[in-house]
């Protein structure tokens, strides 16, 4: 199994593996290119990367992402500035979802012991955004979170554990703040 596979199927990979460097060299790249400047052609190279992006999705300069290959988005999805996807497990991000700017979704982790670090080992998990789900601007989601359908996390707040369907999250780390309505 290729360090790739590894990383696309939740084992532990070695991320100093030649090809996912080169695929992350790539993804710079492309985030760089569409940074500086932002045209139609330079977004079409960046979202290129990703496994799905929708009809009437907008991404805003500055977007970083590790790979782009395990990225979906779905229609009419929104990322302001300096949105950071690290990408090593899937992110999904539901129709009409927004991210503020600078929000960070991290898939990836290291090993708490030091010896496994040192070796270069990371794994990841998934996270998973439904639809209509607004993140306020510099928040954080962390590597195996779902957020389901129309809730809403407010800016500035570390989402450590899953969110519910139609609830408002705030802080850190993230709490249930209130029900939202239908």
């Amino acid at each position: 199994m290729t360090e790739f596979e590894k990383m696309r199927s939740g084992a532990v990979f070695n991320p100093l593996d030649a090809e996912l460097r080169q695929l992350r060299f790539q993804a710079r790249e492309r985030c760089a290119r569409f940074g500086h400047a932002p045209t139609p052609g330079n977004l079409r190279r960046l979202t290129a990367l990703f496994d799905r992006c929708g009809q009437h999705t907008f991404i805003e300069p500055g977007v970083q992402a590790d790979y782009g290959t395990q990225i979906r988005l779905a229609d009419r999805v929104y990322l302001n500035f300096g949105c950071v996807l690290l990408d090593s497990a899937w992110i999904e991000i539901g129709e009409s979802s927004l991210l503020g700017p600078g929000v960070h979704l991290y898939t990836v982790t290291h090993p708490l012991s030091a010896a496994q670090r040192a070796q270069g080992e990371e794994y990841a998990s998934p996270i998973t955004l439904g639809r209509n789900v607004w993140v306020g601007g510099q928040s954080i989601i962390l590597p195996g979170v779902t957020v389901g359908d129309h809730a809403v996390i407010a800016a500035g707040s570390v989402v450590r554990e899953s969110v519910p369907a139609r609830v408002l999250v705030a802080g850190n780390p993230a709490r249930w703040v209130k029900d939202l309505p239908d």
